[in-house]
């Protein structure tokens, strides 16, 4: 049986730690977009308080997730976790996620003050605001025995990384972000700091999904700046106006210069 809370509860705290491997769920606003489930090894997450989760991003040839949560009014994420050893669990993370990008002030300060260790490959740091947590039986997932973590991820960015310290530009990793971490697979901007040098540097975006829904690209709806509100109140009026005098006869445009229907003015 399922049982919902509004916030980590300490009862999980710790086995949510002791996991090895995250599943993270987030999807675009638009009804024709698609929905993302990444895998996540362990060792690059936590918690900060009942209401925080985070954990880090490595690089690869996807970029959904910050995609999803950069687009305006988005930030949707669950995180899950299931045990494969021990009693059957899954639990269930829901919130509004931020993608805190490599380079960012607000990366700097969360790595400053959580103590987060930074390795060649972090991309980001996801913080999620934690709304809503379940846990449920997991009675059909299977056992399986833990052998390690892979390596090739972080040894590869490693290898780029000591090549662009000796002074190949090209395996700079803001180049790398550029080609795979530019657009989601939508076509949404991906990282800012890819699609900034991506503009700059004239780099075309790796290409992702192939025949008619690599052809498509999603929309995100715009919000309304108060100013831009303003403008079309404006034209509105401007607009409204003009219809006005334009359809309407000359003795009625004549009456009102004159007052004629109001007399007392």
């Amino acid at each position: 049986m399922g049982v919902y809370y509004e916030s980590i509860p300490t009862s999980l705290t710790q086995w949510i730690l002791d996991q090895k491997m995250l599943w993270v769920g987030s999807a675009p606003l638009s009804a024709d977009g698609h929905i993302n489930i990444s895998p996540k090894g362990g060792q690059y997450f936590g918690i900060v308080d009942e209401r925080t989760f985070w954990f880090m991003d490595l690089t690869g040839s996807g970029v959904e997730t910050t995609s999803h949560l950069h687009e305006p009014g988005n930030g949707r994420i669950c995180i899950m976790f299931m045990a494969f050893e021990g009693a059957p669990k899954i639990v269930r993370l829901w919130g509004k996620g931020v993608a805190m990008e490599n380079g960012s002030p607000e990366f700097g300060r969360f790595v400053e003050q959580h103590g987060v260790k930074t390795i060649p490959g972090s991309r980001s740091i996801v913080k999620v605001h934690v709304h809503q947590v379940g846990s449920s039986c997991g009675f059909s997932v299977p056992y399986y025995e833990f052998k390690g973590f892979r390596s090739t991820l972080n040894d590869f960015f490693e290898t780029k990384d000591r090549k662009f310290k000796k002074g190949k530009e090209e395996e700079s990793m803001e180049r790398y972000w550029a080609y795979k971490s530019q657009l989601s697979v939508d076509g949404l901007p991906g990282m800012k700091v890819g699609y900034q040098y991506a503009r700059q540097h004239g780099v075309a975006p790796l290409k992702k999904f192939v025949g008619e829904a690599g052809q498509r690209t999603v929309t995100t709806p715009k919000s309304i700046t108060p100013v831009e509100l303003a403008l079309v109140a404006v034209l509105s009026l401007v607009i409204g106006v003009t219809l006005t005098l334009t359809l309407a006869s000359p003795d009625l445009v004549r009456k009102i210069q004159y007052k004629e229907f109001f007399p007392h003015a």
